[in-house]
């Protein structure tokens, strides 16, 4: 008989292929390749503390970089959605244009502001239906389709603005609450990118469809014989994705109390750069929410710190397309690294 009383070694747990998981020490979590983009924040808030002692080290300032950057950040989630299947959406910022021309129109020819916000949204949602049907029924890549109807879109809002600002005393009744109300100093917009990151979180990491997302943005193919209906899916982000800037291009036009036929374009690039660079943190190699804010919020210290100091207006585009640079050459060396594994 047995009598031997010791505890059994210990087993370490193994994968579904049979391969023992490492379980990764708790400080692995504050790996420079996790959260990069917070250490390079913490460095930016140095350099600009020492540089304008007198302005940037400031409570104001933190409201000052979330208020500013807030319509960035939205954008920036609302492209997530379909990088995260790897279509490109070139087109939000022509949307948010759009959305943001249609609601102070009709702002100012004297619709409610909740009809002017829907019809607003209907018109950003129906770029993407064109984009999905560009991109996915015709098979065009989505780099040139959305270029493509971008240009359709920017023609049309020729048509709405004859290529002049919407202006009116309406848009600073009603629709001023859009965008310029403001919750412990903190402006709406600041609001919606947080809500849009909680359901965009909840929905990537803690759903059937985000892992479907996922699984079609890194292998279509295998995830199509799995059973993902990756074309489905490619479809629905496009609409969600314009759909999103619709809403930010609304809540644009509020803040500035206006409905410019360029408003959206300048957008354009710090989006982009946001969605790559959150791509690199927190969960290496995938577009995810609270990444995505935390590139926002690094961009965004990145250029006020710039103003502050009375940087030439150039050096923000630079520094913009710089940490884009390096986000992207992160990601690929990333995907080269998981694929040589």
């Amino acid at each position: 008989m047995n009598t031997d009383t010791r505890r059994p070694a210990r087993v370490p747990a193994r994968s579904a292929s049979g391969g023992a998981i490492e379980r990764s020490p708790w400080w692995h979590a504050l790996s420079v390749r996790r959260i990069s983009a917070v250490y390079l924040l913490v460095v930016i808030v140095v350099l600009f503390s020492v540089w304008a002692p007198a302005t940037f080290p400031h409570p104001d300032t933190i409201r000052q970089v979330l208020n500013a950057n807030a319509v960035i950040g939205l954008a920036a989630l609302a492209l997530c959605v379909p990088l995260a299947t790897r279509v490109f959406d070139l087109s939000f910022a022509f949307t948010m244009s759009l959305a943001g021309v249609t609601a102070t129109r009709l702002v100012v020819d004297g619709k409610p502001v909740w009809l002017a916000a829907s019809v607003a949204l209907l018109a950003a949602g129906a770029v993407g239906l064109l984009n999905a049907f560009v991109v996915i029924v015709l098979g065009v890549e989505s780099l040139i389709a959305t270029l493509g109807t971008g240009s359709l879109v920017q023609a049309l809002i020729i048509v709405i603005t004859k290529e002049e600002s919407i202006q009116g005393s309406r848009l600073g009744e009603g629709f001023a609450e859009i965008g310029q109300r403001q919750v412990f100093g903190f402006t709406m917009p600041v609001i919606y990118m947080l809500v849009a990151a909680i359901v965009l979180w909840y929905m990537l990491e803690h759903t059937p469809l985000g892992r479907k997302l996922y699984a079609t943005g890194f292998n279509a193919d295998a995830a199509r014989l799995a059973g993902v209906p990756t074309t489905r899916l490619r479809f629905c982000s496009l609409i969600v994705s314009a759909t999103v800037a619709g809403w930010a291009g609304t809540a644009l036009a509020s803040v500035l109390s206006s409905g410019s036929p360029t408003a959206g374009t300048p957008y354009l690039l710090p989006a982009f750069a946001a969605a790559f660079l959150g791509a690199t943190q927190l969960k290496m190699g995938r577009f995810n929410a609270w990444g995505t804010v935390v590139a926002v919020i690094v961009l965004g210290t990145g250029t006020t710190g710039l103003a502050l100091v009375a940087a030439p207006p150039w050096a923000a585009d630079v520094f913009t397309g710089f940490v884009l640079i390096t986000a992207l050459a992160m990601t690929a060396a990333h995907g080269k690294q998981l694929r040589s594994g």
